[in-house]
């Protein structure tokens, strides 16, 4: 998965997959797998004039796939076009291929994209965050919600810290480590510079994926699979991707289509209480968030989804 940020600016790309296939003959058979990232795999399964698109989460945490296949002399049950989410370990049938005829080659081809998290997340709105940075600190906000520089559409709730390269990054939700890379040391400008990002992306229990981006080389201090509190140290912030000044880029996202991400809106918990919109230019001290804090908002979503509120 590769990240552009424009002073926070956020695109992902996943690798394109293409496969031609020669012409179907009777039997069984399996190609090799088409695998990506060591997270997902693409198996085409042959039975008799019947071909099969297996895709298999190779990962414990949920992936939410998009697939298209086109294809020439062949039919396939269904949309051509499938987006779903996988559980750990999930295999799914994407597509049934046959063939019209048998006097013509049968030829397909796929192209899939697909990202962490769950399409279907719903996010806790009353849930409070942390800012992503140690207690009694507080940086400048260099784009808030809604800037108009770059975070609009995916991006419109994604919000950028001002930070040195080395400031640590803390998290801003509990959740398990998805996905980790921190072998960058390049931030540029130029076109293509996003596959230089280092990056943090932490799963949550609902789904959605807390993301902390332009790492410093090395800068990343939690592995895959590990379970993080809040407020835990687990990184290093940098100046890594395509990026002009050292800075964090931080948001919750929810899987959508195509290996893209969309952005929820978020509330933190601050020395001046709550912000729901934190502003360009504003500085905002990070706080702890007691237990019985979280426990309150739990309960109060509780309440509200079962119409006790």
């Amino acid at each position: 998965m590769l990240l552009a940020s424009v002073g926070g600016r956020r695109c992902f790309s996943t690798i394109v997959s293409l496969v031609l296939c020669l012409p179907l003959l009777p039997g069984t058979a399996a190609a090799e797998a088409e695998c990506d990232a060591g997270a997902i795999c693409i198996d085409e399964n042959r039975v008799d004039d019947t071909t099969r698109l297996v895709v298999e989460n190779l990962t414990r945490f949920p992936l939410t796939y998009t697939m298209r296949v086109r294809t020439r002399n062949m039919t396939s049950e269904g949309p051509t076009k499938v987006t779903r989410t996988l559980a750990g370990g999930e295999t799914d049938i994407a597509f049934e291929l046959t063939p019209t005829s048998s006097a013509s080659a049968a030829r397909y081809r796929y192209f899939y994209e697909w990202t962490v998290g769950d399409k279907n997340a719903e996010h806790n709105e009353d849930h409070l965050y942390r800012l992503p940075y140690a207690e009694g600190k507080s940086y400048r906000v260099i784009q808030g919600f809604g800037s108009r520089f770059s975070h609009t559409g995916l991006e419109q709730f994604a919000i950028d810290f001002l930070m040195v390269e080395g400031t640590p990054v803390h998290a801003a939700r509990e959740g398990v480590v998805a996905r980790v890379e921190e072998q960058h040391s390049i931030g540029c400008w130029e076109d293509g510079c996003g596959k230089y990002a280092n990056y943090v992306v932490v799963l949550h229990d609902d789904g959605t994926t807390g993301e902390y981006y332009h790492l410093q080389q090395n800068g990343a201090l939690v592995d895959v699979g590990e379970r993080v509190y809040a407020g835990q140290k687990i990184a290093l912030s940098g100046n890594t991707g395509h990026t002009t000044v050292p800075h964090l880029h931080f948001a919750v996202y929810r899987a959508a289509d195509w290996g893209n991400t969309q952005s929820v809106p978020i509330r933190f918990a601050t020395a001046d209480g709550v912000i729901d919109r934190p502003r360009r230019g504003g500085r905002y001290q990070a706080i702890s968030i007691p237990r019985y804090t979280r426990a309150r908002t739990e309960r109060r979503a509780t309440l509200k989804s079962s119409g006790g509120e």
